[in-house]
C-alpha cells in the first residue's frame, strides 16, 4: 500500500516535468541543414572537331560580370514578403425518423385480452438529430530581409541557398530561417530575390523567452488539449 502511494506520489510530481520538457514555451525548431541534391544530369553533348564555338567544350566564358550571386559561397538577399489566408467552413446535418406499430391480433374472432388490456398490441417509434458546424480562418504575414548563403550550384544553373537571422532583444531571441532553391534570372540588380520565387522554400520564424513564452499555453492547459484528455 506504501509502495503504490509512494508511485503515484511521484508520478504527479513528475508529470509537470514531462510535458514541460515535451515542447518548450515559445520554443522554435528550426530546420535541419540542407542535404546535398542529387540533381538529374543530362547527357553530356560532344565537342564538334575544328569548330569555333563547340559543345561541350567546358564551362562557359563570362565577358561582364556583375555582382549578383552564382557561386558557392556567395550572398544573396531574401526578401521576405508572405501573406496567406486560408478560410474553411463546414455544416452537417442529419435527421431520421422511424415508428413501428402492431395491432392486436385475434383468436376465433375476439382480441387477446388480459383484466381488459390488449397485452399483445405494441407500438415504437425513435428519432435522431446530427447537427453540426465548424469553422476554421487563419491569417498570416511576414515581411523583412535575410542574407543567404549558396552552399550548392546544380548543374542547370539554379542555387541552393541556406541561412538564419538570429536577434537578440530585451526580452528574448529572434530567429529567422530560410532555406531553398533560387534560379538565377530571378536575382535582381541589387543581388535581391523574392522569398515567393524561391523553390522549395522552408521559411521558420519564430522566438524564444518571456514574450514568446506569456503567448504559449501552459503544460495543464495542453495536457487537457491533448489525447491523453479524455474530455
Amino acid at each position: 500500500m506504501i509502495r503504490a502511494h509512494s508511485f503515484r506520489r511521484v508520478a504527479v510530481l513528475a508529470l509537470p516535468a514531462l510535458l514541460g520538457g515535451c515542447v518548450v514555451a515559445g520554443d522554435v525548431r528550426p530546420y535541419p541543414p540542407m542535404a546535398p541534391i542529387q540533381p538529374v544530369i543530362a547527357a553530356p553533348a560532344y565537342a564538334t572537331p575544328g569548330a569555333i564555338y563547340q559543345a561541350g567544350g567546358g564551362s562557359g566564358l563570362s565577358l561582364f560580370a556583375d555582382k549578383r550571386a552564382r557561386d558557392v559561397g556567395d550572398l544573396l538577399t531574401i526578401q521576405l514578403i508572405e501573406n496567406t489566408t486560408a478560410q474553411t467552413n463546414a455544416s452537417t446535418q442529419v435527421g431520421k425518423e422511424s415508428s413501428l406499430d402492431i395491432s392486436a391480433p385475434s383468436i376465433f374472432g375476439a382480441p387477446v385480452t388480459l383484466n381488459g388490456r390488449d397485452v399483445l398490441s405494441t407500438s415504437a417509434s425513435g428519432s435522431r438529430d446530427f447537427d453540426a458546424s465548424g469553422r476554421s480562418a487563419q491569417s498570416n504575414r511576414l515581411q523583412g530581409n535575410v542574407t543567404v548563403t549558396v552552399v550548392q550550384r546544380l548543374p542547370n544553373g539554379n542555387l541552393v541557398i541556406e541561412g538564419s537571422k538570429n536577434i537578440r532583444l530585451n526580452q528574448g531571441n529572434e530567429l529567422v530561417q530560410v532555406q531553398g532553391i533560387v534560379r538565377p534570372a530571378d536575382i535582381g540588380p541589387d543581388n535581391s530575390v523574392l522569398s515567393s520565387r524561391v523553390g522549395d522554400a522552408r521559411i521558420v520564424y519564430g522566438g524564444r523567452g518571456a514574450i514568446a513564452q506569456s503567448n504559449a499555453m501552459g503544460w495543464l492547459g495542453r495536457f487537457f488539449h491533448s489525447r491523453l484528455s479524455p474530455y
